[in-house]
């Protein structure tokens, strides 16, 4: 009984904690020196509430970090990179990637800790991305003497230069890629699926001519 009634409880207290970091992460991107007190007046939580879940400032950062960056795997994960076809799940998990790195810019942009969870999280990302390259270099679809590792660096660049802005003219569809004054998802356009498409088309193709 008494763990039936407890449920609401906790479940109050997860709800609480993503308003927290939420808000942590529009509070500290327009300011990063921002206190525990302003995050706690944009969450909607009294003061107490902040300092109960967190220890201080810097164990609030550091759950932020931690947050993002399983986000960010699940992204991935999301876009099965070890069972869909190479090209499906690099356009799914490109996609993906940049809703997550879009809402959650500053707390992904946090250097992490080496013996971290979330610096553990991110080399893991590292190697599933090269694994799917590797995957569609099988395929023929990348060349065979390619460096899969300096593809991935492109492969990040092109997400990064993305939601930072600048893509402007059309996409490889014909329509407008939009920049980050397009709207939709971190700004990267209004549709996250057609800049992955256009990100993907840039990565493979590059800005030769086409046929």
């Amino acid at each position: 009984m008494g763990d039936v009634a407890a449920r609401p409880l906790r479940a109050d207290a997860e709800r609480s904690v993503r308003a927290v970091l939420e808000a942590a992460e529009r509070v500290l991107a327009e300011d990063p020196g921002a206190s525990m007190e302003q995050i706690a007046a944009a969450a909607g939580v009294a003061r107490t509430t902040i300092h109960r879940r967190f220890a201080n400032r810097q164990s609030l950062i550091e759950a932020l970090a931690l947050s993002a960056a399983r986000q960010l795997a699940q992204a991935v994960d999301d876009g099965r990179p070890d069972t869909a076809p190479p090209l499906v799940a690099m356009h799914r998990i490109t996609a993906n990637v940049l809703q997550v790195k879009g809402a959650w810019a500053f707390a992904l942009g946090l250097p992490a800790d080496p013996d971290s969870e979330a610096a553990v999280l991110q080399q893991d990302i590292d190697r599933r991305c090269v694994a799917v390259l590797r995957r569609a270099q099988a395929e023929n679809v990348i060349d065979a003497a390619a460096d899969l590792e300096w593809v991935r660096r492109v492969y990040y660049a092109l997400i990064g230069e993305s939601l930072r802005g600048g893509a402007e003219g059309p996409g490889p569809d014909g329509s407008d890629g939009g920049g980050p004054d397009a709207g939709g998802p971190g700004g990267g356009g209004s549709d996250p699926d057609a800049l992955a498409a256009r990100i993907i088309d840039t990565l493979l193709h590059g800005a030769g001519p086409r046929a």
